[in-house]
This record gives structure tokens, C-alpha cells and sequence, in this order.
């Protein structure tokens, strides 16, 4: 895909992902190789804490590989880092459907329980689920009223979040995903899935130390 980052997608990520996500970081970061600092550093939404924006979409086959090791890592930040996920369109129609899929999922309450679902749902089951009626269809197959998801979908702080989203990757000049971003102005740079989650791990731990933060 043309505005997607072109990352590698072998068949051991995963495995090889999940032996090194509990290890600390053992070097410092370097500029330039691991991360780049933002021209237009952006204040974060999350007060107190240090902010871990992961802009991506559902409708992007590197974002399906790469979600189940991001979300373990995630699950091991320290409570004073918020990981915040931000779907994004970059000026896919069909994809900005799936933007306000996932606040509305977000907003009934089961976007935990379906998350990787609307993934497998369109990558390995290779459903068209790119517009309001396929959306809804899919949505009460697993539970989710009909009525209630379509209204979710179509609701005003639905399509607020939806645009704050978009506004955000605008804001930070996405320009393929997955992207993170820490702190409002570390951009993380890497070859593959694992090079990212170790470079973000290294600039969360660059950021704890005195001084740099």
C-alpha cells in the first residue's frame, strides 16, 4: 500500500517480538537513527503523564501485524506512560469509516472485545467492512444491537473524536502507518516491528532520566 510504511512482515515477528518486550532498553537512543525530533513538537492531550501516540488504521495489513505485539508491549508501560491509540484515514474514505468504527466500539463499550476482531474480520477474513451498513451488519453478528451501533456510529461525539483524530495526524504529518510518537516530539524510526519497540522503549527510558525530559 502506497501510504503505508513498507515494513517487513515475517512469519516469526511475532514469536521473536513477544522474547524481548519485557527486557529494557541497553543503549541509549540516537538521533537520526532511532528517532527524529518533530519540526512542530505538539503539546499532548494527556496531562501528567508521558504520552505514547500510536497513529493507525484497521484497514492497514502492517497495523494488523504489528497490533499484537504492540498491544503486549503496551500492557508493560509504567503508570506514569499513557499509550494512546489514534485511528487515522490519511485521505482513505474507506478508512475513515473505520476511524469512527473504533470510537464507536470505543463508545458502546466493546472495543476491547473486539478489536482484533475487526482486524481478522478484514485481513484474514477478507471482509469489505468499509462503509456504515457493512459496519453495522458486522457489528450486530457479535453482539452489538443494530440500532445501537448504527446511532453510535452516526452520533456527534463520534464524529468529534473522528475529527480530532484525523486533525491530530494532520498536526503531526502522518505520513504512513504505524507511527509512534512519544511525548509530543519523538518521532520512533525502525525497519521492522520489534526496531520500533525497542526504540520506543529506549526514548521512554532516555525520558526518566534527569534533565532529557
Amino acid at each position: 500500500m502506497k501510504a503505508s510504511r513498507v515494513l517487513p512482515r515475517l512469519a516469526g515477528a511475532l514469536m521473536a517480538g513477544f522474547l524481548w518486550l519485557a527486557l529494557p532498553a541497553s543503549a541509549a537512543p540516537v538521533a537520526g537513527k532511532d528517532y527524529k525530533l518533530l519540526a512542530s513538537p505538539q503539546k499532548p492531550d494527556t496531562e501528567g503523564k508521558i504520552e505514547v501516540i500510536e497513529f493507525f488504521s484497521y484497514g492497514c495489513p502492517h497495523c494488523y501485524d504489528f497490533n499484537p505485539l504492540i498491544t503486549q508491549w503496551a500492557k508493560q508501560l509504567p503508570a506514569n506512560v499513557a499509550f494512546v491509540r489514534v485511528p487515522i484515514s490519511l485521505g482513505r474514505q474507506p478508512w475513515g469509516q473505520l476511524v469512527r468504527a473504533f470510537y464507536a466500539l470505543q463508545a458502546t463499550g466493546d472495543l476491547e472485545r473486539l478489536d482484533t476482531a475487526l482486524f481478522e474480520a478484514i485481513h484474514k477474513e477478507h471482509q469489505a467492512l468499509f462503509d456504515e451498513a457493512s459496519l453495522t451488519a458486522w457489528a450486530a453478528k457479535h453482539g452489538i444491537a443494530a440500532d445501537k451501533f448504527k446511532s453510535t456510529l452516526e452520533s456527534f461525539n463520534v464524529s468529534t473524536r473522528s475529527s480530532h483524530a484525523e486533525r491530530l495526524a494532520r498536526d503531526y504529518q502522518v505520513q504512513g502507518v504505524p507511527h509512534l510518537v512519544i511525548d509530543g516530539k519523538y518521532e520512533i524510526l525502525g525497519q521492522n516491528y520489534n526496531e520500533l519497540l525497542k526504540n520506543a522503549s529506549a526514548v521512554l527510558e532516555m525520558l526518566e532520566q534527569p534533565g532529557k525530559h
